[in-house]
């Protein structure tokens, strides 16, 4: 029996993307008009998330980063508890405390959401080292950024997981920038997967745009920790369409590299190739991102008339 919640269809895996894509333009449309708390969208990085996510099985654990909204719903999170909790309402995923940047969903095996630098790559090792001796199914999947990987926590995690034969999907969402600096000012190396074989880890660098060839590499990458207990980098290498946190204007983002990424738009790029190989029409994709949105109103509704957390709350769920 196959072990994935996902059958790999591009249909299936382009109707995530715009789910993805609508969600991320709700949040930034409330942030603007309604004073809803900003958030780091994954706009541009679509393909990425949900070409690893689908691969999983349903025994895989989840650590994440600061741009998780892609990971959580390709995982299949519930928009509307999603957004609730970015808006601070009691029906959301923690209860309205966490906002965006903590979001953690333990029926979904999403262990954390981290807003520190590299907090996950700390944690990962734990996670797969317990995975490990309490001999529990399930690849341990870490998610980070470019920015992380320039972090000490990298170097050591990546070690410690190889020394201890974890198993561990390591995926590096190369996405250009770290905060308003570009990769290029940080690092002389153009790859990041290049790094693990110095600990003695398997590598691979996938076009992050390409949403069929990311969940190719991740399901081989997965096959591959699960046949010899060892960890496996992913490097996807994609673009942040949006700025670092919103409201965020890119003033400091080279108006012509922009421009060359959002012409490779990864849900672009799949319509596009449904379109020629005719198994989508200009109307059956139509129909996917009506559905998109009818899917992120009725949770936008859901979030609205979640109540807001009582002052009883206050000191519920904390550690003292």
């Amino acid at each position: 029996m196959d072990i994935r919640l996902y059958d790999g269809r591009p249909e299936e895996l382009l109707q995530a993307m715009l789910l993805v894509r609508a969600y991320e333009e709700r949040a930034i449309a409330l942030q603007a008009e309604a004073g809803v708390p900003g958030t780091c969208t994954s706009v541009g990085q679509e393909a990425a998330a949900v070409g690893v996510v689908s691969a999983l099985g349903r025994d895989e654990l989840i650590l994440t980063n600061h741009r998780s909204a892609g990971h959580l719903l390709a995982r299949g999170a519930d928009p509307g508890r999603m957004l609730a909790e970015v808006m601070g309402r009691r029906g959301g995923y923690c209860k309205g405390k966490s906002g965006s940047l903590h979001i953690s969903a333990k029926e979904l095996g999403v262990i954390l959401t981290s807003t520190i630098v590299g907090g996950e790559l700390a944690l990962a090792t734990g996670v797969g080292l317990s995975q490990k001796t309490l001999g529990r199914p399930g690849v341990v999947v870490c998610f980070f950024g470019d920015g992380a990987a320039c972090e000490g926590r990298f170097h050591e995690s990546l070690n410690l997981a190889s020394v201890w034969g974890l198993p561990i999907l390591y995926v590096c969402e190369n996405n250009q920038w770290q905060a308003f600096v570009h990769r290029r000012e940080t690092m002389l190396a153009d790859n990041i997967a290049a790094r693990a074989g110095s600990y003695g880890v398997d590598s691979a660098t996938v076009d992050g745009n390409d949403v069929e060839a990311v969940r190719a590499v991740a399901i081989e990458a997965l096959d591959a920790i699960r046949a010899g207990g060892r960890p496996f980098l992913i490097e996807a290498r994609t673009y942040r369409l949006r700025g670092h946190f919103e409201p965020d204007d890119q003033a400091y983002v080279d108006p012509q590299e922009l421009a060359a990424w959002r012409a490779r738009d990864p849900l672009a790029l799949l319509e596009e190739r449904l379109a020629a190989a005719g198994r989508c029409d200009a109307a059956a994709i139509a129909a996917m991102k009506a559905q998109a949105r009818a899917r992120i109103d009725a949770a936008h509704a859901f979030a609205i008339d979640s109540p807001w957390p009582g002052a009883e709350e206050l000191v519920t769920d904390i550690y003292a």
